[in-house]
């Protein structure tokens, strides 16, 4: 933990997101599960009964600025929620994969909202994309921040590079509305035991020494916002060349766990932001999100 409480300055981020998210609510906790999964768990929950006064329990907006606990906490709930958790103990990658933080050394938050269109295609590039873009908004070149498809984002040393963080998005269908997405985003701040890994390990204080989580939430919160507002609107197509100047896997040799794909070389993603690999016969395949897990072969 610690040893300085962290100051989340959740009153100001709210004021940045309530012109865009009107009805967002925003949350600290010391200390819980998964972001992911309390947000999933609200959003499966049954809206509360209407009191007497005509306000229901889980629909009270709390305007009040205190670090480490609830800014506008709900219960039970479908509207905008932004969860950020100091320390989670039980934190998810893709395809169940752990995912390691440390308190004051990891930004972990989700992002709930309603997305109002049918094809969610490419969404977690997208989400890559504005992360990328929000960290470095001028990028270098090659840009310091590349993406590894189809949700991991890396700090590139020059051909080569190392896991800065991740993407996982989860939905749940919201009583008859736009399908609402779960977001969950973790980034490593600062360097902390994270234990062996295969994809190397770097933090966001190798560019900047004096960073902070709650500072980096402050810089990527509205460009994401913004991103998911223009992703419900213009789908993927809007991002797929911003991903292909950050596509860190294209050229390169890949291994997958398709059976019929083992081997391959990535050329780029398709338009609905599948992964494309060429096989030693020539022929392209596309690979879709879930389906496998791709990794540079070695070299």
């Amino acid at each position: 933990m610690p040893d300085q409480p962290i100051r989340w300055e959740a009153e100001a981020l709210w004021e940045q997101l309530v012109p865009l998210l009107p009805d967002i609510s925003i949350e600290v906790l010391p200390r819980t599960s998964s972001t992911n999964s309390v947000l999933l768990e609200r959003g499966r929950a049954v809206p509360p009964r209407r009191g007497q006064s005509g306000e229901t329990d889980g629909d009270v907006q709390v305007r009040r600025s205190v670090e480490s606990a609830a800014f506008g906490r709900r219960a039970v709930d479908l509207h905008p929620c932004l969860l950020v958790a100091e320390q989670q103990t039980s934190g998810r990658g893709r395809q169940g994969r752990e995912w390691q933080s440390a308190a004051g050394a990891s930004l972990t938050f989700s992002l709930a909202l309603p997305i109002a269109r049918a094809d969610w295609s490419g969404l977690s590039l997208a989400v890559g994309v504005a992360l990328c873009e929000a960290l470095e908004p001028t990028p270098s070149a090659p840009p310091r921040f590349g993406l590894k498809w189809p949700n991991d984002l890396w700090l590139m040393d020059s051909d080569h590079g190392r896991k800065l963080g991740g993407v996982l998005i989860e939905s749940i269908a919201a009583g008859g509305g736009p399908r609402r997405a779960v977001i969950g985003i973790g980034l490593n701040v600062l360097p902390f035991a994270a234990g062996a890994a295969s994809t190397g390990f770097a933090s966001l204080q190798e560019l900047d020494a004096a960073v902070t989580a709650p500072a980096v939430l402050a810089s990527v919160a509205r460009p994401l916002v913004l991103a998911l507002q223009q992703f419900e609107r213009d789908g993927f197509a809007a991002f797929a060349a911003r991903f292909a100047a950050r596509d860190i896997l294209v050229g390169r040799a890949v291994t997958t766990t398709l059976k019929e794909l083992p081997e391959g070389t990535a050329r780029g993603v398709a338009p609905d932001g599948a992964l494309q690999v060429q096989g030693a016969d020539g022929a392209i395949s596309c690979i879709a999100s879930g389906e496998v897990s791709v990794r540079p072969a070695p070299q």
